[in-house]
């Protein structure tokens, strides 16, 4: 049965179109879509989004119309996701975690072993930057019962791009298994880490000294990474936050015309945000974490819950758009500081 995906629901942006392309591989389902990224200034497919439909169609050897630029309408048809070795080129700044997020659900669901390359950008506006995917998301992914493993080879700033990551990822096939994410446990480590290449490395160490200051850190929580000077022009600015059941990574890439200061302003107040209650996740995290968990859930059967800081739009758009392929139901209450969600198994759909 061919699932109709209406990409103006909710926030209306690119996630609609990823986690469509993801499930559609996961369970086997058609799809078509209109109106995609109807919400935002640029609607329809930009590059980054057509190499996601990309990798999507080589992985599963899918039949695909309306993959063209600017295209607001695209109908996918999957074949089986088969284990392999891929390498796919953005040719620009278009963020690699983002084509990797799309395909990873479908892999870890395969029967074997996957070697994937990818180049462009690592840390983006607007996109989970690769030590967020590797810090933060990819454990969770393990615990499902999932081994993946990532390296970042060479940073990509935009415009300039030209990052590589590298993924391999361990098919789970049977293995996943859902848990409870309720508590982000004792604090063991926090620290800020500034990437900064062919930009004046003084930068970097305002970013650190005011981040610092507004958190009150000391010298030893203060880094500066390894990025190296022909891999920019770029910078970012970190502050990883690991808990003993979780680690959250807040991120802000530096731009021309917004000073240091207002750099670590920003992540300072994402930090003090997410320490205020105690919630496990974060709220990029709850709202990425939803899928990986929906499909162990529907294995095996089993509900499973989290709690998170925040529950924005994007999440609740994912929610709904997850519930359309798989026999899921999301709901979220409100706690004291934060919100409670559970995943729980429906009934299996006549196919």
């Amino acid at each position: 049965m061919t699932i109709e995906i209406d990409g103006s629901t909710g926030e209306g942006g690119g996630q609609i179109l990823r986690t469509s392309l993801a499930l559609s591989m996961c369970t086997g389902q058609p799809i078509v879509l209109k109106n995609i990224r109807a919400n935002r200034s640029k609607p329809g497919l930009m590059r980054q989004h057509l190499m996601c439909v990309t990798a999507a169609a080589t992985i599963s050897g899918a039949r695909v119309e309306g993959a063209a630029l600017n295209s607001q309408a695209l109908s996918f048809t999957p074949g089986e996701v088969k284990a392999g070795d891929h390498e796919f080129n953005i040719g620009s700044a278009g963020s690699c975690t983002l084509v990797l997020q799309t395909i990873w659900p479908a892999l870890l669901q395969s029967s074997g072993k996957s070697r994937i390359v990818l180049k462009g950008g690592t840390h983006n506006h607007m996109a989970p930057p690769f030590h967020f995917l590797d810090l933060s998301y990819a454990p969770l992914v393990r615990r499902l019962g999932a081994p993946v493993q990532l390296s970042l080879k060479r940073h990509g700033f935009y415009p300039a791009g030209g990052g590589e990551i590298h993924a391999e990822i361990d098919g789970a096939g049977e293995s996943l298994a859902p848990y409870d994410l309720m508590e982000r446990g004792a604090m063991r480590e926090q620290y800020a880490e500034c990437l900064i290449a062919a930009i004046p490395r003084s930068i970097a160490q305002r970013e650190l000294r005011a981040l610092q200051k507004r958190l009150n850190w000391q010298d030893d929580q203060l880094r500066v990474g390894d990025a190296r000077q022909n891999e920019g022009p770029g910078n970012a600015l970190m502050a990883i936050l690991a808990h003993e059941q979780v680690c959250e990574v807040f991120t802000r890439i530096g731009a021309k015309g917004v000073t240091s200061e207002q750099v670590a302003d920003s992540v300072a107040a994402d930090v003090r945000k997410y320490l205020i209650g105690n919630a496990a996740l974060g709220e990029h995290l709850a709202d990425q974490w939803a899928l990986p968990l929906a499909l162990a859930v529907n294995r095996t059967g089993k509900a499973a819950s989290y709690t998170c800081t925040y529950l924005s739009l994007h999440a609740h758009t994912n929610f709904g758009v997850i519930e359309k392929f798989l026999p899921v139901k999301f709901s979220s209450a409100a706690m004291e500081s934060g919100f409670r969600v559970d995943v729980a198994p429906g009934e299996q759909r006549a196919s």
